[in-house]
């Protein structure tokens, strides 16, 4: 599966005098599904979009350091299977690009995952329209032009659990549950010493 992301001021999509999609600032995203791709990989690369940070932070002003949940942009999704592309001499072939009846089960469930990801979801995630011939409108910010491929490892690998939190503070979290159980945490600490002073009167 083959991304190329575009951050962009504005962008749109018109089948005929109908506009199928629009967004203001963030991401046009074209996708280019292979005969080889699955859920898998329309998961990463779902992922993967909500998570690069191609925005300037909206509290800092960082440039590069802010994703699209971050900054609360939109994102409009346009199949395009020529991303699929082969070239035979000066001719493109696209045998490796998945057949339209598959692949747009695939590009769905792949629009379906990334509405799961984003908040206000029916306004912020915008489409084209698949199998159609569309005019595709960007404005491109920058200009910042991304290409992303799902890795072919993606086939063998399995889903690791999340990793628990560690504890930052262990000792602050003894401490603390000891004075919640009546016990001063340095009660051990004081019992010595008041021992070596009444020790120490009687000499």
């Amino acid at each position: 599966m083959r991304a190329i992301v575009q951050k962009v001021t504005k962008a749109s999509v018109t089948v005929g005098e109908r506009t199928t999609g629009s967004i203001g600032p963030g991401m046009a995203v074209l996708l280019g599904i292979s005969t080889t791709d699955t859920e898998k990989e329309a998961q990463w690369m779902a992922n993967k979009l909500v998570k690069l940070r191609i925005f300037d932070h909206p509290d800092s002003g960082k440039p590069w350091d802010a994703d699209l949940l971050q900054c609360k942009h939109g994102i409009l999704v346009v199949s395009q299977f020529t991303l699929q592309c082969v070239l035979k001499g000066n001719k493109p072939d696209f045998h490796q690009a998945m057949k339209s009846e598959e692949s747009e089960a695939l590009y769905n469930y792949f629009v379906t995952t990334l509405r799961q990801l984003v908040p206000n979801s029916d306004t912020l995630v915008q489409e084209g329209e698949f199998g159609a011939f569309m005019q595709v409108h960007i404005q491109n910010d920058g200009p910042v032009t991304i290409p992303i491929e799902a890795p072919a490892s993606l086939a063998t690998q399995k889903v690791k659990p999340p990793k628990p939190q560690k504890q930052k503070n262990k000792q602050k979290s003894d401490n603390n549950n000891s004075v919640s159980n009546g016990t001063p945490a340095d009660a051990g600490t004081k019992d010595s010493v008041d021992g070596v002073s009444e020790q120490l009167a009687q000499l």
